[in-house]
């Protein structure tokens, strides 16, 4: 089984957003059983939040399924937990090359990178456009499966 983690700055936006739209992916390809999808944050702002209501809207208007959860912290042993871990933004990458000493195993990569773009997924925290961010977070993943089941 593959094992993806998505990160962000607090897990209630971007992370959540992009583990909700990876499952219901994995799962329309008949996939349950070979890719696992979780989201954890990299900073301790929003721990034990739920969702943002904006992030739920958003996947209730794409019809993807979410369930209720927390916001939880990524730790150095989810580094060797997961095969691959995904940030949204060059923040979140400077963080993730701190908490791993350099990514030595190689598994951290920016989402938008699967599109063939080095840029960030923008935080709707801050801009307050939750169809944007959905964007780039679909077109991620559906970039990211594409990578992972070719082979």
């Amino acid at each position: 089984m593959k094992k993806i983690l998505f990160v962000c700055h607090g897990n209630i936006c971007r992370s959540p957003m992009a583990e909700f739209v990876m499952k219901h992916l994995v799962q329309a390809a008949g996939l349950s059983g070979k890719i696992l999808a979780a989201s954890k944050a990299l900073h301790r702002d929003a721990l034990g939040g739920d969702i943002h209501p904006g992030t739920r809207r958003i996947l209730r208007t794409h019809s993807i399924p979410f369930t209720q959860r927390r916001a939880v912290l990524m730790s150095l042993a989810d580094y060797d937990a997961y095969d691959c871990i995904i940030g949204m933004d060059t923040e979140n990458m400077r963080d993730l090359a701190r908490l791993t000493g350099g990514d030595p195993a190689g598994k951290v990569h920016r989402l938008l990178s699967y599109i063939g773009e080095e840029r960030d997924v923008a935080d709707p925290w801050y801009t307050g456009d939750f169809d944007a961010t959905y964007r780039d977070v679909d077109a991620g993943c559906r970039a990211l499966l594409k990578e992972l089941t070719k082979n």
